[in-house]
């Protein structure tokens, strides 16, 4: 799998205190777009293609970032990236929340956050999951009734492996039971692990990898027109049960979900797959839980509590807000108000505050209990 590390984030919190938010409509393209015309690639390059002033966000080793613990590094270096872009005479650009979930999804769809796979794990696991009972690598040497490794179109995109998982499972399940073969249950892992076997066989190394994250629009109607609204809602809604899921992960989801829906189960084409997932996605890895005890202790140790607390001190009070805070809303913030809290902060001899990961989920969930 290909890495990626992290600059900028998104995060919707899909339901605080009896609060919906709505899913961002987050779009890859516009993300990248935005990457470009904003400067950002004069020092952060993608995968090899930008400026080397600062990392390459492709090809960092660092993949166990949640939304808030993008939030919290982008936070932590701010200063240092306004200072380089002030002496390189470049705008600060005023990042709105919905450009900050396009960036989110543009970072996503070259694979950051998908976890690193093992091959040789993989081949094992294509054996004793029963695939190759099925399954030949190359057609010539065709002995079950699935189609061969190197026809698989899926190796190249995730959205498709999603669509042709979900669309084969009928015939796969029936294939099994006539095998008297159990269910395979696959984790995150054991579908990254199988991929990068995969992909790097012989027969298929020379598919070239296109994926791009697809946006969600349109994809909450077809979860509803499907019948998924009818089942995933209440303590089964998908925001708390696949919280801060990989891609992979949200495909073997559906994969191990497969025996328990109802039969036959809808089918849904690929036009309809990629905003599904989008939406999917999005409505997933955008929502995250934190402390709201923490996020108060927090909240008075990082100095917040000195301005946002003062109201002579000319910094607003951040009572509730017709939409929940996240860490989207963070981001943008950020980067509209930060400069001017850097030079407040710096005229009361407060330093930046620095968080981790957990202190910024903490601090959102406080933000919002408020």
């Amino acid at each position: 799998m290909t890495k990626m590390t992290s600059l900028c984030i998104a995060l919707v919190v899909a339901c605080v205190a009896g609060r919906a938010a709505s899913v961002p409509q987050a779009d890859a393209h516009r993300g990248a777009e935005f990457f470009r015309t904003q400067m950002c690639v004069n020092c952060h390059a993608v995968q090899g293609q930008g400026g080397n002033t600062a990392p390459d966000l492709g090809r960092r080793y660092d993949r166990n970032y949640t939304p808030a613990g993008i939030a919290a590094r982008m936070w932590n270096h701010a200063p240092v990236m306004w200072e380089a872009m002030k002496q390189q005479k470049i705008e600060l650009p005023k990042v709105t929340s919905d450009q900050a979930a396009d960036l989110f999804a543009f970072f996503y769809s070259v694979r950051y956050f998908e976890k690193p796979g093992e091959a040789e794990r993989g081949k094992r696991l294509f054996r004793t999951k029963h695939c190759s009972e099925c399954h030949s690598i190359a057609a010539a040497e065709s002995r079950g009734p699935g189609t061969p490794v190197e026809k698989w179109e899926s190796l190249s995109d995730p959205i498709i492996l999603a669509d042709r998982m979900w669309n084969h499972a009928d015939l796969m399940r029936a294939e099994m039971t006539a095998r008297n073969i159990a269910w395979p249950q696959l984790t995150a892992q054991d579908l990254s692990d199988l991929l990068v076997y995969l992909q790097n066989l012989p027969e298929t190394r020379g598919a070239k990898l296109a994926f791009t994250l697809p946006s969600s629009e349109g994809g909450a109607e077809l979860f509803k027109a499907k019948g998924c609204a009818n089942c995933h809602k209440g303590a089964l809604a998908l925001e708390y049960r696949l919280g801060d899921m990989t891609l992979t992960g949200v495909a073997a989801a559906m994969w191990n979900h497969n025996p328990q829906m109802q039969k036959p189960h809808p089918e849904i084409t690929l036009g309809e797959m990629r905003p599904l997932i989008g939406y999917l996605w999005a409505k997933q890895f955008f929502y995250t839980q934190g402390d709201a005890g923490r996020g108060r202790k927090t909240f008075e140790s990082k100095k917040c509590v000195v301005c946002h607390g003062d109201p002579s001190s000319g910094a607003p009070a951040l009572g509730k807000p017709s939409e929940p805070y996240s860490a989207i809303s963070m981001v943008s913030v950020l980067w509209r108000h930060g400069p001017a809290m850097l030079q407040r902060m710096q005229d009361k001899h407060i330093s930046w505050p620095q968080l981790t990961q957990s202190e910024m989920a903490n601090l959102i969930a406080y933000l919002n209990s408020r």
